[in-house]
């Protein structure tokens, strides 16, 4: 406490008698070895008691004291000062109107805290006094052990390096008045706990009242922090400055990505705004090669699928096919096999939107719709580089497939992804784009569809019965005494029982008795049973064998091949 706010206090208590002054001297030696605020320790030391304390400074400064315990708090309140900040400087929030927050604290001479939660919230800060006791028990009812980060932990540890172009590092001179300090700090925060927590995607959206930051982990969402409203426009400007946007427009999406560098390895954040009611709403994409699996043989394919994605990646000429929704993994599929096939002796070519990883030795193109750089655009160049394999980050449309499927058929193999929820319904989804039959049957080498799924974490890994009616209800035949695995929850694994996540897929090489079927325009199930004949595992399949290995749970299977073939 500096010496004027402690000669105030010294002098408010000496004057009202409550306190000797052998006591005073006594108290700010404890505070000069020990630290910590001069009122508490004078009431630890029982030179005067909390109350007393109270109603004196409450009398001699002005400020109306609240018993808190009497108080009902509105719940939404807390959302202003994270739990941390609360508990740190023993300040509980109790009301607000308009940009006045009212706060009450057992140390209204704490200046530095006051400065503190007005950088936080931005709000003008009104405080009133109540005692040390109350604080902690309202701390304590209202905040209770919530999980979630809070602002003062995120801003622990921000060591993380903008790699930055020129231009970017002018937007940023020219947005000084954005760039403040406790924004700037809070917003690498939020990127450095995302990348520790192996987050896929960070969502930062407004609500009505407050500002929502959650994180992909593993395929799902969960909410991580809650932020005061007041610092939306701060933290969206400052990832606007970071990814090269402008930050004065507030009314059409945008689309940028930037590099930081934590702890000598970078990471890529691809970045996507778009207005919403109550602001505008961030998505940031992670893309961390430290994380990234590109070992064909160790995403977790059964190994009959696998060895007819391996087989058909060697082939000369032809398309592999992979599908499934957005997240499930394709594009790390194509990337891993690129690196199974990748020799000198090759030459290969990727086109994407944009490029996720960049892969040693392979020539990747980033295609700009701005500037007329399309798929169909970049595809027709490219095949004047005399490539040998050709990766399409996505087939589009009409022109584009067309184009892939002219240069399967002229000794290119060309690898690519389309959104279908089957292998079989690739075939289906060709034809409606407009892809002649023949083309088809003469082109595709093969097909695949891919999901990810949870596994069980090993730390709080454990057995649970699941009951014979449930299997026999979905038709499941279970080998005999097998057992069931689920997590319970720890700090691992975020209390969710779930760590990682690891791939299905199943794969269709496209035969002779498929070829004729694509020929003759055969509906997909007709196709489905061909594939079935030919020895197709499905996705449910190659689930339920993750679940009796005890990999994953049957839920979690359930989950993302509900409503696939089985």
């Amino acid at each position: 406490m500096p010496s004027g706010i402690k000669e105030r206090l010294s002098e408010i208590l000496i004057k009202k008698g409550a306190i000797t002054e052998e006591k005073l001297n006594q108290a700010l030696l404890v505070q000069k070895e020990k630290g910590g605020s001069l009122g508490d320790i004078l009431v630890s030391l029982g030179a005067i008691t909390q109350r007393d304390l109270l109603a004196i400074l409450s009398q001699e400064l002005g400020i109306p004291p609240i018993s808190l315990s009497k108080f009902k708090i509105d719940p939404e309140i807390t959302k202003f000062i994270p739990k941390k900040i609360a508990a740190n400087y023993q300040i509980m929030p109790i009301s607000k109107m308009g940009n006045v927050l009212t706060v009450a604290m057992a140390d209204p001479l704490n200046v530095f805290a006051l400065d503190d939660i007005k950088n936080v919230t931005g709000m003008d800060i009104t405080p009133i006094i109540t005692t040390q006791d109350d604080v902690r028990a309202a701390i304590d009812q209202h905040y209770g052990s919530a999980a979630t980060s809070t602002i003062e932990e995120l801003v622990k540890e921000t060591n993380i390096e903008l790699i930055s172009s020129r231009k970017q590092d002018e937007n940023i001179e020219a947005a000084s008045t954005v760039a403040d300090t406790p924004v700037v700090k809070l917003t690498s925060a939020i990127v450095l706990d995302a990348t520790k927590a192996r987050a896929s995607d960070i969502l930062i959206e407004p609500m009505e009242d407050h500002l929502r930051v959650r994180y992909k982990i593993d395929g799902i969402f969960r909410e991580t922090q809650s932020l005061p409203r007041t610092i939306q426009s701060g933290i969206i400007s400052r990832i606007k400055v970071m990814s090269n946007l402008n930050i004065a427009e507030r009314r059409l999406p945008q689309d940028g990505r930037f590099k930081i560098k934590i702890q000598e390895r970078e990471v890529d954040f691809r970045v996507s705004t778009v207005p919403t009611a109550f602001g505008e709403k961030v998505a940031l994409r992670v893309l961390d090669k430290s994380q990234a699996m590109l070992d064909v043989d160790k995403l977790g394919f059964e190994k009959e699928p696998l060895d007819e994605l391996k087989k058909a990646s060697r082939r000369p000429h032809g398309m592999i096919l992979v599908c499934g929704p957005a997240g499930s993994g394709k594009t790390t599929t194509l990337y891993s096999v690129l690196k199974h096939i990748d020799a000198p002796e090759k030459n290969f070519v990727t086109v994407e939107d944009p490029v996720e990883y960049l892969l040693p030795g392979i020539n990747q193109v980033n295609i700009n719709t701005n500037i007329g750089l399309t798929y169909a655009a970049t595809l027709r160049s490219i095949l004047r580089q005399d490539p040998n394999v050709i990766m399409v980050g996505e087939i589009r449309d009409l022109e584009t497939v067309d184009i892939a499927i002219k240069a399967a058929l002229t000794g290119h193999l060309v690898l690519s992804t389309l959104h279908t929820n089957t292998a079989p319904g690739v075939i289906m989804r060709l034809m409606n784009m407009g892809v002649e039959p023949f083309l088809i049957s003469s082109s595709v080498a093969l097909v695949a569809a891919q999901r990810l799924v949870r596994k069980v974490c090993p730390r709080c890994k454990e057995a649970h019965e699941v009951p014979k009616t449930m299997l026999e209800k979905l038709k499941i035949k279970a080998p005999e005494n097998v057992k069931f695995y689920k997590g319970k929850g720890c700090d691992y694994c975020f209390k969710t029982g779930f760590r990682g996540r690891v791939g299905l897929i199943e794969a269709v090489t496209i035969n002779a008795e498929l070829r004729e079927l694509i020929a003759k325009r055969a509906h997909e199930s007709n196709i489905y049973e061909a594939a079935r004949r030919a020895g197709l595992v499905t996705l449910r399949e190659s689930g339920l064998r993750k679940v009796f290995e005890g990999t994953t749970t049957l839920e979690e299977v359930l989950r993302v091949t509900l409503g696939e073939q089985d």
